[in-house]
């Protein structure tokens, strides 16, 4: 009887992981590298900074696996229910014969073309200086006027007047309204802050424009992220403070402004301290002032008192004055007294000093002479003489020194120390020497 077996035959066997491994080869040699588009489920990060995710769609899911040097250029954070589209290759995990897909890049999708753009208009005007903290301003403590650039129907703008209105009620504020979103937002932002820019030198000068909108999707902010409206503000001679979404939310606009707001009330409030805070300074300032005033007149007030008493008395400066007089008489004359006596101490104490140096002068000079007397005494020849020793010389006078310059037969005169004698050589006898 044939069996299932038996019918297959020579039919090849294969291992489980070399089965796995051969699908793996096929899936790679197939499709990758491979795009997909879905729903990010169950995402993960691990300890070693490797993310897993589900991504899915209304017809399947598929087990995704991104490494630690993928994830680390992730520049957003993937959550449950984004719609992004991953980049990366099939694969079979073999230990567990599941298909995955190791993603080698993630973007989110829907405005991952706006996110590019945005990227490279910041880069763009990054590299032109346009963010540099250098050349942003520093907002007035007091502004004379304030500007508003948003839509009329926003609730960015309620939440801006209700604000200042609150803080600063005695501020003026002037609304150049401009659309916030669509396609003709940018070229409305940017005409209502030149026309803003243009009252600089008006009746009310304005010190500081706040370019406010409320939260929402990229596409939504995406009128902030034109490149014609950035540069008007970083042309605008008014400081600029942008108050675009949410805290979270970030537009060229912010990068380009003067000053960045997390939100359109934080805007209102950067610019306008509490109308309550300089009504206290205010009052610290009178008071000072008060008490500045009172003490100048109090020292003025004694001495308007002095010059009174003086000028009752006119006697009495004058007596006082004769006091002094006189004080700094006796004071002269016990210092000229002190000083001649000091002058003298001084020529005695020089004088005695004098005598002094004289006298161990002429006893050095004195030491000096006996010394070099006793040097002369000791290179006496007539004290080697009476040691027993003569001097010899020929008849010519010339002193002899050495046994070769005598002869046999040879007349000369020894000196001694008492005399003179005559003597023939009668035998030479030159030294071993």
């Amino acid at each position: 009887m044939n069996t299932p077996w038996a019918e297959q035959g020579a039919a090849r066997t294969w291992a489980v992981g070399a089965l796995c491994r051969a699908i793996g080869d096929a899936l790679s040699a197939r499709f990758n590298p491979v795009t997909v588009r879905g729903e990010i489920a169950g995402f993960t990060r691990a300890a070693s900074g490797h993310c897993y995710f589900t991504l899915k769609d209304d017809a399947g899911q598929l087990r995704c696996a991104m490494f630690r040097r993928a994830a680390g250029l992730l520049d957003f954070l993937p959550r449950e229910g984004d719609l992004v589209e991953v980049r990366g290759r099939l694969a079979v995990y073999e230990p567990r014969g599941e298909l995955q897909m190791v993603v080698e890049s993630l973007r989110q999708a829907g405005q991952g073309n706006l996110f590019e753009q945005f990227v490279r208009l910041k880069a763009k005007l990054e590299a032109e200086g346009l963010f540099e903290a250098g050349r942003k301003r520093a907002l007035p403590a007091m502004p004379r006027a304030i500007g508003v650039v948003t839509s009329l129907g926003a609730a960015a703008l309620h939440d801006v007047v209700t604000a200042l209105s609150r803080r600063v009620p005695h501020i003026p504020v002037v609304l150049a309204p401009a659309s916030v979103q669509g396609t003709q937002a940018p070229a409305e932002l940017a005409r209502a802050l030149r026309q803003l820019a243009r009252l600089d030198g008006g009746p009310t000068p304005i010190d500081v424009i706040l370019l406010v909108r409320g939260g929402g999707s990229m596409e939504d902010l995406w009128a902030f992220n034109d490149e014609q409206l950035a540069r008007v503000i970083a042309a605008s001679p008014i400081p600029v403070v942008s108050g675009v979404g949410h805290e979270t939310d970030f537009t060229i606009a912010d990068f380009v402004a003067d000053l960045r707001a997390p939100t359109p009330t934080a805007a209102a409030e950067l610019c306008a301290p509490p109308r309550q805070d300089w009504l206290d300074a205010l009052d610290r300032l009178e008071g000072d002032l008060a008490d500045a005033a009172h003490r100048h007149l109090d020292t003025q007030a004694q001495r308007l008192d002095r010059c009174g008493q003086r000028l009752g008395r006119p006697s009495g400066l004058v007596g006082r004055q004769q006091m002094l007089l006189a004080s700094l008489s006796q004071r002269m004359r016990h210092g000229v007294a002190a000083r001649l006596q000091r002058e003298g101490q001084a020529v005695a104490a020089l004088d005695a000093a004098f005598a002094r140096g004289v006298e161990r002068l002429g006893q050095r000079q004195h030491e000096r002479l006996a010394r070099a007397q006793l040097r002369l005494r000791l290179l006496d020849p007539a004290l080697v003489l009476q040691r027993g020793y003569a001097w010899l010389e020929d008849e010519g006078g010339t002193a002899i020194t050495s046994a070769a310059a005598l002869a046999t037969g040879q007349a000369v005169r020894a000196t001694l120390a008492d005399g003179q004698a005559d003597l023939t050589v009668r035998a030479v006898r030159p030294g071993q020497g």
